[in-house]
């Protein structure tokens, strides 16, 4: 009996003590429970979705770039690449070789992925291989168990319809590089352009848009198995330029294949409606990678194609200069209408002779009429009157050698010397210098941009500032809306100048006579321009050397600025065309050209394009002179 109670005792203690732990045991598990279910049940429960729930962001759609009618200049096209989210993978090197052994990558390609994905948070996708075709995307459909984390998705690339018709003005795009990349992280997400020329630099934030997200569900293996949830985000805003597409694609067609530019402007707004230069390039490349041998013929090529001669170009002006020494010269009360200067065909001066054009020499003419024939005496007469710093002030008021404040990035800001300039740069300024400044040689240097506003301040009277973007998200621009103010010259010196303009072209004995419009009731100002690059000999110069017997890069440039409708001016121009020699024979055909198209289809004036093909302009008359 008292063993029996003894084993009793002892089983109870036991039991007890078992009963106890379990209790302890199961009191544990309970509080764990209720710690994780209603104690921190939001924190863990976000955990638990982020476990299986992934959100990456995408890159927005970039704004389109159109011309004034809606002609898409810079869009969009799809296609397909493949993305890399390294925190999907459970082992990232082990998927990227398997993808490596899938998909075709060069080792360059391996060495920009291993930077990403060291450089870039874990939220932002890396960009394995852009522009998948179909046997890339078949091999990582196939093979999806062995690539958790690979992601193949719709990207876009820019497209440019025209081409390198209008590759200066509009501008291309790259990919960021690792700097901006890391400064910016939604810079690093794929797809992810920045301008680099053109428009699409300087409305680069403009187009860009904001981005936006896709939430996927994944496995246990990292493999997606559904999408959850997608935001598109933000597409960048369109941006309508002023730039008209028939008047552009007409600018390029008529320089051909000679190195040049055309720009043309309404002389009323100030809106660029062409703007050419030759020869250029494909600006789709940079997007996608321009191959080593392109680049490299783009940088060996003497007529430098990347260069956008219109704004950055700088060319000496030769007689297209003369409008403005004149103006200089009746401010300064060294010239009026009734001025005559007589010219022998040279002038003199110490030990060294100037020549004219016309070594036989243009006789005593006033300024209307030294417009008409281009007479060079009589401009160096004017300028030696007149001094240098007068004529660089009054450039300066026509838009030339001087900030436009111009919506396209590194515009050329040009060069009309003065004293004071010369001093800087430790030259002795003689009497010589200020004598070939008069016909626009010698150290002044101007752009064709330039050259073109300078001739809508004289057709307008008005400080017609030069601008490309029209519309930015459907909203017009206060430069295209806002009246110039006045341009502050006496509208009589103005009067005598555009009547010498007028001469020029209308005139038998005009320069510029065969360029002269074939449209009804309506005329068209305007001053040619030869303008030497290559040191002539003085004996060469005394015989009136034939400059087309040198070598083309030895060729003066040819130039050509013009206005129209001369009553009620709204369209001016200016055109050069390198080492063309004669500006009425090379440039003035191009001007003749584009602004009878202008005059005919009114870009200017209208706000819906025309309907039908491109409409050839009526061709110029055949030259006849010089």
């Amino acid at each position: 009996m008292r063993r029996a109670a003894k084993e009793r005792n002892a089983f109870s203690r036991r039991a007890a003590l078992i009963g106890a732990g379990q209790a302890l045991v199961f009191g544990g598990i309970a509080a764990r429970l209720y710690n994780l279910q209603i104690t921190n049940h939001s924190k863990y429960a976000l955990m638990a979705r982020q476990n299986s729930i992934s959100e990456r962001l995408v890159a927005p759609e970039r704004g389109l770039i159109t011309d004034r009618f809606g002609v898409v200049l810079a869009g969009n096209q799809q296609h397909w690449r493949a993305l890399f989210m390294k925190a999907m993978a459970p082992e990232p090197n082990a998927v990227l070789e398997n993808f490596y052994a899938l998909v075709n990558i060069t080792s360059a390609e391996k060495a920009r992925i291993a930077r990403d994905l060291a450089g870039h948070p874990g939220y932002i996708p890396v960009l394995l291989k852009d522009y998948l075709d179909w046997q890339d995307m078949a091999a990582i459909e196939v093979n999806t168990p062995n690539l958790p984390g690979v992601i193949v998705e719709v990207g876009a690339s820019r497209a440019y319809p025209l081409g390198p018709v209008a590759a200066h003005p509009v501008g291309y795009v790259a990919r960021p590089n690792q700097e901006e990349a890391q400064a910016n992280t939604v810079l690093a997400l794929p797809g992810m352009r920045i301008g680099r020329a053109g428009v699409e630099n300087e409305q680069d934030t403009v187009l860009r848009g904001v981005p936006g997200f896709v939430q996927t569900e994944t496995n246990v293996h990292g493999v997606v198995v559904r999408e959850v949830a997608q935001d598109s985000g933000t597409p960048g805003e369109n941006v309508t330029l002023g730039l008209d597409a028939g008047l552009q694609q007409l600018a390029v067609q008529s320089l051909a294949d000679n190195t040049g530019a055309v720009v043309m402007l309404d002389a009323v707004n100030g809106e660029i409606l062409a703007l050419a230069s030759t020869p250029s390039f494909d600006p789709a490349l940079f997007d996608t990678g321009v191959p080593t041998a392109v680049w490299n013929s783009w940088m060996t090529d003497p007529r430098h194609p990347l260069l956008n001669k219109a704004t950055c170009g700088l060319f000496a002006p030769g007689s297209t200069f003369k409008p403005t020494v004149a103006l200089a010269a009746m401010k300064a009360g060294t010239l009026t209408a009734d001025t005559i200067h007589t010219c022998p065909g040279y002038l003199k001066l110490g030990s060294h002779v100037f020549w004219c054009d016309d070594h036989a020499g243009h006789g005593a003419i006033n300024v209307v009429t030294a417009l008409q024939v281009s007479c060079d005496v009589f401009f160096y007469k004017v300028a030696l009157d007149t001094g240098i710093d007068p004529i660089a002030a009054m450039a300066h008021r026509m838009g030339l050698a001087t900030d436009l404040k111009l919506d396209l990035p590194n515009a050329a800001t040009g060069l009309v010397p003065t004293h004071e300039w010369a001093r800087e740069h430790r030259i002795s300024w003689v009497l010589g210098d200020t004598v070939v400044q008069g016909i626009g040689q010698g150290y002044t240097q101007l752009t064709p941009l330039q050259l073109a506003t300078m001739m809508a301040r004289i057709a307008s009277g008005n400080e017609v500032q030069p601008h490309i973007t029209r519309r930015i998200g459907g909203v017009l621009q206060p430069a295209s809306t806002t009246a110039a103010p006045p341009l502050n010259v006496d509208d009589q010196h103005l009067a005598i100048v555009r009547k010498g303009l007028f001469e020029v072209v209308n005139t038998p004995n005009g320069t510029g006579y065969a360029a002269r419009l074939l449209l009804p009731d309506v005329q068209m100002a305007g001053k040619t321009g030869t303008a030497q690059v290559h040191n002539n000999t003085s004996t060469q110069e005394r015989d009136n050397f034939n400059d087309m017997q040198l070598a083309w890069a030895q060729r003066p440039n040819a130039l050509f600025i013009a206005y129209a409708p001369f009553e009620t001016p709204r369209y001016a121009i200016a055109v050069v065309v390198e080492h063309g020699n004669y500006g009425a024979q090379s440039a003035a055909p191009i001007a003749h050209a584009m602004m009878t198209y202008a005059l005919q289809h009114d870009p200017a004036g209208r706000d819906t394009p025309l309907t039908g093909p491109l409409q050839t302009a009526t061709p110029a008359p055949p030259v006849t002179g010089t």
